[in-house]
């Protein structure tokens, strides 16, 4: 502590030194040495920072609060709900300027009823929502705009522990701002365990506000996409978390072409290569997802994976953790066809596998259908009654307006039966105009017209 202190006290005397001394107030800083330049991150900024925006929100949340067992002869039983506005503040990255497409993070516009995007020029938009994905905490919004400018994008999957990196966003309000430091760490995960993360770690100092924001390399080309901090203090402590760009750009694709991220299934039960794993197996390789089980009819069965194989490569990119597999697979759509490189018996094999499509669960029915906004919807899991689960619906929203009640099992469209989410999409996708959905609510059968 005393060091501190006296280092604080020298540098304020060196300071009232130099501002005394004669010509002092006319010096400048050196823009060159011995004829070199001094390395300067502006130039690069200058054609990246048009291509970054804050985003300002704001919307209704419900709020639950269960009634104490005291109080409940008097205002009812179960829960009581209100809503409650909020507005919030975040960032985001233009990734394609033709389109308007601007990446930001889902947690940044989620129950957002107007989402208002401002450029670093002065102008401001307000934004439309094309899909998010809450599990992966991407979101995709659009403006119309003109004269904009995309930030080009790298590969992330080349990233390594120590290369520089840049941070730009919007914390606390602040307005742009930009800081720099080096990579830290890949493939970090855990923050929420029932979500898909690979992480980049860095050290660039990322703050509330920076979410949805760049992360950018000495290049200017985009890495990731600023997602979470740890912070006991409230502040940056120099750990904080994005998301590569290549994972999220494999989710923007299925976004833009459904509204939504339809997630592939390899169909395996595994876990990571252990040093004692690959000791038994004869293993001189210390990365690779173990398989300990292949779920029958699955894509992976399919194509020939078995148990105990090991997979090492997944589109001739090493994969270091099953965790790491895991999330791979995840962001890519139903239907890919991905390359895996295994070990079986000490021997290299390579199989093609073609994603099935894993189950949808909890979809945002807005994206399906405007009238259905405020519903949530999942595959019944009961095997003798198939059908479309309502499995949440907001106050006041439109899907409540039109009736539709948690729980109810939407079981067929106009004439046709539905048995789960893909076949209700289907039909509503190929048949425009009023619908009507046939409903099982409480072993009663029901139509609601949807317009």
């Amino acid at each position: 502590m005393m060091t501190k202190k006296i280092s604080l006290v020298a540098a304020s005397l060196f300071c009232i030194s130099v501002g005394l001394y004669p010509g002092a107030a006319n010096a400048t800083l050196p823009t060159q040495v011995s004829g070199q330049q001094l390395p300067s991150l502006a130039p690069m900024l200058e054609q990246v920072t048009p291509g970054v925006v804050s985003i300002a929100v704001e919307g209704t949340q419900v709020q639950k609060r269960r009634i104490p067992e005291m109080f409940k002869p008097f205002v009812g039983r179960g829960e009581q709900t209100r809503e409650q506005p909020f507005k919030g503040l975040g960032s985001g990255v233009i990734i394609d300027a033709k389109e308007g497409y601007i990446l930001t993070n889902h947690h940044v516009v989620n129950h957002a009823d107007k989402i208002k995007v401002m450029l670093i020029d002065g102008r401001e938009f307000e934004a439309k929502m094309i899909g998010s994905d809450p599990a992966s905490d991407v979101a995709l919004i659009k403006i119309s705009a003109k004269n904009l400018i995309e930030v080009k994008k790298a590969d992330s999957d080349k990233l390594r522990v120590g290369d520089f990196t840049v941070a730009i966003g919007n914390p606390f309000g602040l307005g742009q701002t930009v800081t720099s430091g080096i990579v830290s760490a890949l493939g970090r995960s855990g923050l929420n365990r029932n979500n898909f993360e690979n992480f980049i770690q860095t050290d660039a100092a990322i703050n509330s506000g920076n979410s949805g924001g760049a992360l950018v390399n000495l290049n200017g080309q985009l890495i990731g996409i600023n997602t979470a901090i740890i912070a006991p203090s409230g502040g940056n402590v120099g750990i904080g978390f994005a998301i590569p760009i290549n994972m999220a750009s494999n989710l923007v694709d299925q976004i833009i072409e459904f509204g939504e991220v339809r997630r592939g299934l390899l169909g395996i039960i595994g876990g990571p290569l252990t040093a004692k794993l690959a000791n038994k197996f004869g293993l001189d390789t210390k990365y690779g997802a173990f398989v300990n089980q292949v779920m029958p009819e699955s894509a992976a069965q399919e194509a020939g994976i078995e148990a105990g194989d090991i997979i090492t490569k997944i589109d001739g990119r090493t994969i270091k953790t099953f965790s790491d597999l895991r999330v791979k697979i995840a962001t890519m759509g139903a239907g890919s066809l991905v390359k895996l490189e295994i070990i079986r018996d000490g021997k290299r094999k390579k199989f093609e596998v073609k994603l099935k499509e894993a189950n949808s669960e909890n979809v945002l029915a807005g994206v399906i259908h405007p009238a259905l906004e405020g519903a949530k919807l999942s595959d019944s899991s009961n095997v003798d009654a198939p059908g479309v689960v309502i499995s949440e619906v907001e106050r006041g929203s439109p899907a409540m307006q039109i009736g539709l009640k948690d729980q109810d099992i939407i079981i067929g469209v106009d004439r046709t039966k539905v048995k789960n989410l893909k076949e209700f999409r289907t039909y509503l996708e190929d048949n425009e105009g009023m619908s009507a959905l046939r409903i099982k609510r409480d072993n009663r059968i029901m139509y609601i017209i949807l317009n």
